[in-house]
């Protein structure tokens, strides 16, 4: 596929591949995978390959609208809405066919009063302070469900099984409760489900039939430690091309607010990359990116549409040249992380939509 604009994010599949294949040799062959594909796919989109995604056989999205779109391009095994929809949502889910979780009375009446069948998973807040029913009142809230309403699944958000082994125990003891009253009422259920990425490299106990990963499965470490416990592939890079140069003499302002005067004559090249990408204001004056073998640091103020740096210990600088944002070798997605005092997954998400994802 041909790039048209010089700042893209390149996609490996391959190695999207090779990750799970690595969470499969955790979990076992009687452990189905449900990869959470949200957020465009963490920003990879990979959630639009229908060839990819069409060899699970349920995914997890986080709002109706994306699993809307997943039926628009043409998915019709199962999509699972993870969080709570709202009223005004039902009759998309209803339309396009999504299973989702729920754990609000109203809404379930609302659901109720369709008459129209619609597939969920209860949703058991076990520990995560967000959403979820309480794992005693199991019982009450099956009592008020329609008739139209099939349970298919139960699960819950573990929230800390990356650091918290003794709070993460309690949330599925909490949880195999829940589990335990709804299947004596229902029956075995299709769908138990309760780990995420770092629960599925922590809590073999925890997988029952159905697994999450998320920021795994593109590659990247859910935790300090992710990587002593199984071997990924990084599948995403983000690069760019340098389109303008010039060379200035000491004491020349560069960008806004003239935050950077140069110190002696300088090399200063563009690159079209800017803030609206989703590449941070943070970055300004000092983070370095990847040009010709060597490091060039970001000088001036991080623009909307660009950025600058300084490229006069570079040889043969030339406009054109690629500039790599990250690569996962000599600039890792962590370190733009780390820089901006956050994770990798936020890092990673948050990359803009004219930013082109070129797959390989």
């Amino acid at each position: 596929m041909s790039v048209t604009r010089p700042t893209f994010m390149e996609i490996d599949l391959n190695n999207f591949k090779y990750n799970i294949n690595q969470i499969k040799k955790i979990i076992g062959s009687n452990v189905e995978i449900m990869p959470v594909i949200k957020a465009n796919g963490y920003g990879t989109y990979i959630n639009t390959r229908l060839d990819i995604i069409n060899e699970f056989k349920i995914v997890a999205v986080a709002t109706v609208d994306e699993g809307v779109f997943l039926r628009d391009i043409g998915y019709k095994k199962e999509i699972f809405v993870l969080n709570q929809p709202f009223e005004t949502e039902i009759e998309k889910i209803i339309l396009n066919n999504l299973v989702i979780g729920i754990s609000s009375k109203s809404f379930a009446k609302k659901l109720g009063q369709t008459g129209k069948k619609v597939k969920v998973h209860l949703e058991i807040g076990t520990g995560m302070g967000r959403t979820g029913i309480h794992p005693f009142k199991v019982e009450e809230y099956l009592k008020e469900l329609g008739n139209n309403i099939i349970v298919e699944g139960i699960y819950t958000h573990l929230s800390s099984p990356d650091c918290d082994c003794e709070y993460t125990k309690k949330q599925l003891e909490s949880f195999n409760i829940a589990v335990r009253k709804a299947e004596e009422i229902l029956g075995n259920l299709k769908y138990v489900h309760s780990s995420a990425s770092n629960a599925i490299l922590n809590f073999p106990d925890a997988y029952f039939n159905l697994v999450r990963p998320g920021i795994i499965i593109y590659g990247y470490p859910a935790s300090d430690n992710t990587l002593e416990k199984i071997d990924l592939k990084p599948i995403a890079k983000l690069k760019s091309k340098i389109t303008f140069l010039k060379t200035v003499p000491k004491g020349t302002s560069i960008g806004y607010s003239r935050s950077y005067i140069t110190d002696k004559e300088t090399q200063v090249a563009t690159i079209p990359i800017g803030y609206a990408d989703g590449f941070r204001r943070t970055f300004s004056n000092g983070f370095k990116l990847y040009v010709n073998g060597k490091m060039a640091p970001i000088i001036g103020k991080v623009c909307m549409d660009s950025c600058m740096i300084d490229v006069t210990d570079i040889d043969n600088c030339k406009v054109g040249d690629e500039v790599i944002i990250w690569d996962n070798e000599n600039i890792k997605l962590e370190d733009l992380a780390q820089k901006c005092e956050t994770i990798n997954y936020e890092i990673l998400s948050t990359i803009g939509s004219r930013v082109p994802r070129i797959f390989i």
